[in-house]
């Protein structure tokens, strides 16, 4: 930037159609010239000379002003020789002719087909579902060569993460449960009294809660709360480098980061899962009993008649295959980070949908092929 004397900037009209420049072309003059550009009665011959002798200080932000107006007029088909620039002045208005965002948007990508719009986003797809299943590979190899080595688990990040993402999980997800127990035999109660059924509300509260509502609600909570931990935590170090410093010092990240906390669930998310089913269905007892007229020992010896040892036993088997897919996507979305902050809050979100969506997926199989073998 150049500096002279402080003065006002002035745009006028000269003899033969000159354009006189004067004063100040400055930053701080700005939006006096611009309101001067905007009211400017320019002349209507095809070339015309711009006298800028009368410039007296110009820095970068009066230099693109001056090439705005250039460019605007060359659009308009005319023809503009600038005279009598200091030299430094012209040294600085053309370095900003050069940048492309003076007055201009730049070449504009021409308007893609449909067809290239789902060509292109068909193969971001299959690449992101290649890189997935890569990382899936990776993992289960170094989980079975963790298996066969014992001592190469990290069994201190092992228990960080079974107490983080298991113990501290109980309260959020009994209280949920409890509640959903409680909804259930509610709105079941509201119908079973019509038919004079009460008693079934046990059937209701016990084949749904342990075979589908405990393990699903549990998988939910803990892909919101530990899921999207893991995306994050993941995410920063990787921003921060830390998993290339990692890498030098010969240490797996997959053994490190991943493992732990896949094996951590494994282990959490059964143990969970029981913890609910037992809370979802003392809640239900609660509104059997105050709704229905079921009495506790009566609740109890139709649970133990009505719900069989198979719909516990699934929805228990349910929670492994949940925890490994919640996990490894967390996990996943996290090394999948380039960018900053806002790339790791939006890998964080995926990773959150991505596993509840998976994981109701997951669900509905289950359901499914149960069906078909009768179970």
């Amino acid at each position: 930037m150049v500096r002279g004397r402080q003065q006002s900037a002035t745009l006028s009209l000269g003899a033969e159609g000159t354009i006189l420049c004067q004063g100040a072309w400055t930053l701080r003059r700005l939006d006096e010239l611009e309101r001067e550009v905007a009211a400017f009665p320019w002349p209507e011959a095809d070339e015309f000379v711009c006298e800028a002798s009368g410039i007296a200080d110009m820095d970068t932000g009066g230099a693109v002003l001056l090439q705005r107006i250039l460019n605007s007029l060359e659009r308009e088909g005319r023809h503009v020789t600038v005279h009598g620039l200091r030299p430094e002045f012209s040294g600085l208005l053309e370095l900003v002719s050069r940048s492309r965002t003076v007055g201009e948007s730049g070449p504009t990508t021409p308007a893609q087909s449909w067809l290239a719009t789902l060509g292109r986003l068909t193969w971001t797809r299959i690449d992101q579902g290649l890189c997935g299943l890569e990382f899936l590979g990776e993992s289960m190899m170094a989980f079975l060569r963790s298996v066969l080595a014992p001592r190469t688990i990290r069994w201190r990040a092992f228990l960080a993460s079974l107490q983080r993402d298991g113990f501290e999980a109980l309260p959020i997800i009994g209280l949920l449960t409890f509640l959903m127990g409680v909804v259930i035999a509610y709105q079941g109660a509201e119908q079973l009294r019509t038919f004079g059924a009460n008693i079934f509300v046990v059937d209701l509260v016990g084949i749904a809660l342990l075979r589908e509502i405990s393990p699903l609600v549990t998988a939910i909570l803990v892909a919101g709360r530990s899921g999207s931990a893991y995306a994050a935590q993941i995410g920063t170090m990787k921003v921060t480098e830390e998993l290339d410093a990692l890498r030098t010092l010969g240490i797996s990240p997959l053994h490190l980061l991943v493992l732990p906390r896949v094996l951590a669930l494994i282990v959490a998310l059964p143990l969970l899962t029981v913890f609910a089913d037992g809370i979802g269905v003392f809640g239900g007892m609660l509104i059997a009993s105050s709704e229905l007229q079921v009495s506790f020992p009566e609740f109890i010896s139709r649970f133990e008649e009505a719900v069989a040892l198979r719909h516990f036993l699934i929805g228990v088997g349910k929670a492994p295959v949940f925890a490994v897919i919640i996990g490894l996507v967390g996990c996943y979305q996290g090394f999948q980070i380039r960018g900053g902050v806002d790339d790791v809050g939006r890998h964080t979100t995926i990773s959150v949908v991505q596993s509840i969506f998976l994981v109701i997926v997951f669900d509905a199989i289950f359901s499914v092929v149960l069906s078909w073998w009768e179970l």
